[in-house]
């Protein structure tokens, strides 16, 4: 007996579409000389180094921008606690020019509120904390906010006249800016002759 009378005959079945496309892109691929194959590898090699380059620099962008910003949440983590207590500060001062220094009942009231002051003054400097007290200096509307205007002659316009209340910066960025009063030119008359 012959194997070939005991195994049963499996005809030929057609193949599905989907394969013979795979069996000729395969023939197609044989057909390539390996100089494409060289160059097709040389080009995809250079896409992905340039992808990976990109990456990268994302990456490192991505730190230097999470660096940043963890650095200006420890600069700035103060900013609204300072905003707060600044009239506390403001209050002090105003009883400090409130009390008769000359009445001598109330020499060691003003003598204490002086020193809780001054105290005040050096815990907000040792947290960066300035005061911006800009009588006498030009007007900087990033600083200054003006409350009024001054027409005086002796003066040169646009200068910090006087200040109603101090303003305050943390780590150099501006936490309140100084109300002040501003010069203005002196208004040219046309009876002046």
């Amino acid at each position: 007996m012959s194997t070939e009378e005991h195994s049963p005959q499996v005809p030929e079945q057609p193949m599905p579409e989907n394969e013979q496309a795979a069996e000729e892109q395969q023939g197609a691929e044989a057909e390539t000389s390996p100089e494409q194959d060289m160059e097709q590898m040389l080009a995809d090699l250079a896409a992905a180094r340039e992808q990976v380059l990109r990456t990268q620099a994302e990456m490192q962008n991505l730190r230097r921008r999470l660096e940043r910003d963890v650095e200006n949440a420890h600069k700035y983590a103060l900013e609204k606690f300072v905003g707060e207590l600044l009239p506390v500060v403001d209050n002090l001062e105003r009883s400090i020019q409130a009390i008769d220094h000359s009445n001598d009942e109330f020499k060691a009231v003003g003598e204490g509120i002086e020193l809780t002051l001054k105290s005040f003054h050096d815990v907000l400097g040792r947290f960066k904390v300035t005061a911006v007290d800009p009588k006498g200096e030009p007007f900087d509307p990033e600083l200054h906010q003006a409350m009024s205007l001054l027409e005086l002659k002796e003066v040169q316009p646009n200068t910090v006249v006087d200040v109603f209340q101090k303003g305050y910066t943390l780590n150099g960025r501006l936490v309140r800016p100084a109300m002040v009063v501003v010069a203005k030119p002196a208004a040219n008359n046309g009876n002046e002759g």
